[in-house]
């Protein structure tokens, strides 16, 4: 079992991961793309990368937007995996030109 960040890391997070709501059991992103295809596309750079890991977020995707949740279900909240795997996202999210936090200007 993968262990839980202490409320100090969580709390450092916040400061890491502009972009994501640090919650009490998960890291939340939503990000948005110009279209449907542009963020189904990223979807599906973002499943490669869960299967290479074997942990998967929550995603939720309308239209050109897609909400990802990354948590440990196993360990009832969030880990150093699912911190990984979120600076991760902010870099697929980056290579398609989207920028690192909301308000930022894109590349």
């Amino acid at each position: 079992m993968r262990t839980l960040l202490s409320p100090s890391d969580l709390a450092g997070l916040a400061r890491a991961l502009p972009a994501w709501r640090v919650g009490a059991q998960s890291l939340e992103r939503e990000l948005v793309f110009a279209d449907f295809s542009a963020a189904w596309a990223f979807l599906t750079e973002l499943a490669l990368l869960a299967e290479r890991h074997d942990h998967h977020p929550t995603v939720e995707t309308t239209y050109n937007r897609a909400r990802v949740r990354w948590t440990t279900h196993d360990a009832g909240g969030i880990t150093a995996l699912d911190h990984r795997l979120a600076e991760a996202t902010d870099r697929l999210a980056a290579a398609r030109g989207l920028p690192a936090h909301p308000g930022a200007p894109t590349h």
